[in-house]
Protein backbone atom coordinates (compact mmCIF):
# COMPACT_ATOMS: atom_id res chain seq x y z
CA UNK A 1 0.00 0.00 0.00
CA UNK A 2 0.81 3.30 -0.57
CA UNK A 3 1.06 5.91 1.98
CA UNK A 4 0.64 9.71 1.80
CA UNK A 5 2.72 10.69 4.65
CA UNK A 6 6.09 9.27 7.09
CA UNK A 7 3.52 8.96 10.11
CA UNK A 8 1.17 6.79 8.36
CA UNK A 9 3.89 5.00 6.63
CA UNK A 10 5.33 4.40 10.38
CA UNK A 11 1.58 3.28 11.97
CA UNK A 12 1.12 1.04 9.25
CA UNK A 13 4.59 -1.20 10.18
CA UNK A 14 3.52 -0.73 13.88
CA UNK A 15 0.09 -2.45 12.92
CA UNK A 16 1.81 -5.17 11.11
CA UNK A 17 4.31 -5.61 13.89
CA UNK A 18 1.74 -5.88 16.42
CA UNK A 19 -1.33 -7.88 14.35
CA UNK A 20 1.41 -10.43 13.01
CA UNK A 21 1.98 -13.03 16.12
CA UNK A 22 -1.52 -13.71 16.71
CA UNK A 23 -2.61 -16.76 14.15
CA UNK A 24 -6.03 -15.62 14.59
CA UNK A 25 -5.04 -12.47 12.55
CA UNK A 26 -4.18 -14.30 9.51
CA UNK A 27 -6.79 -15.16 6.78
CA UNK A 28 -6.27 -18.10 4.91
CA UNK A 29 -8.03 -17.85 0.85
CA UNK A 30 -7.80 -20.20 -1.57
CA UNK A 31 -7.62 -18.11 -5.20
CA UNK A 32 -9.72 -19.13 -8.43
CA UNK A 33 -6.58 -20.46 -9.93
CA UNK A 34 -6.36 -22.85 -6.88
CA UNK A 35 -3.20 -21.14 -5.15
CA UNK A 36 -3.09 -20.09 -1.54
CA UNK A 37 -2.84 -17.19 -0.06
CA UNK A 38 -2.95 -15.12 3.58
CA UNK A 39 -4.36 -11.52 4.28
CA UNK A 40 -3.01 -10.16 7.78
CA UNK A 41 -5.96 -8.44 9.67
CA UNK A 42 -5.80 -5.32 11.88
CA UNK A 43 -8.19 -6.22 14.78
CA UNK A 44 -10.64 -3.79 13.38
CA UNK A 45 -10.85 -6.75 10.43
CA UNK A 46 -8.96 -4.12 7.72
CA UNK A 47 -6.17 -5.73 5.98
CA UNK A 48 -3.13 -4.66 6.16
CA UNK A 49 -1.10 -7.16 4.38
CA UNK A 50 -1.36 -9.85 1.70
CA UNK A 51 0.75 -12.52 0.75
CA UNK A 52 2.57 -13.63 -2.65
CA UNK A 53 0.62 -16.67 -3.92
CA UNK A 54 1.55 -20.25 -2.97
CA UNK A 55 1.16 -23.21 -4.91
CA UNK A 56 0.24 -25.54 -1.49
CA UNK A 57 -1.43 -25.14 1.20
CA UNK A 58 1.78 -26.15 3.02
CA UNK A 59 3.51 -23.00 1.10
CA UNK A 60 1.45 -20.85 2.32
CA UNK A 61 1.30 -21.80 6.27
CA UNK A 62 5.21 -21.99 6.34
CA UNK A 63 4.42 -18.43 5.01
CA UNK A 64 2.83 -17.35 7.83
CA UNK A 65 4.43 -19.31 10.33
CA UNK A 66 7.57 -17.05 9.13
CA UNK A 67 5.46 -13.67 9.45
CA UNK A 68 3.98 -14.81 12.97
CA UNK A 69 8.48 -15.33 13.37
CA UNK A 70 9.81 -12.32 12.37
CA UNK A 71 6.72 -9.73 11.93
CA UNK A 72 7.06 -8.42 15.27
CA UNK A 73 11.00 -7.69 15.34
CA UNK A 74 11.76 -6.64 11.58
CA UNK A 75 13.98 -4.01 10.44
CA UNK A 76 12.60 -1.30 8.36
CA UNK A 77 13.35 1.39 6.23
CA UNK A 78 12.04 4.31 4.40
CA UNK A 79 12.44 5.15 1.00
CA UNK A 80 10.37 8.57 1.02
CA UNK A 81 11.18 9.55 -3.04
Amino acid sequence: EGYKSKAACENGIESVKKNSPSDERFERKVAKNGKHFFNLKAANSQIIGSSQMYASESGMNNGIESVKKNGPDAATEFDLE
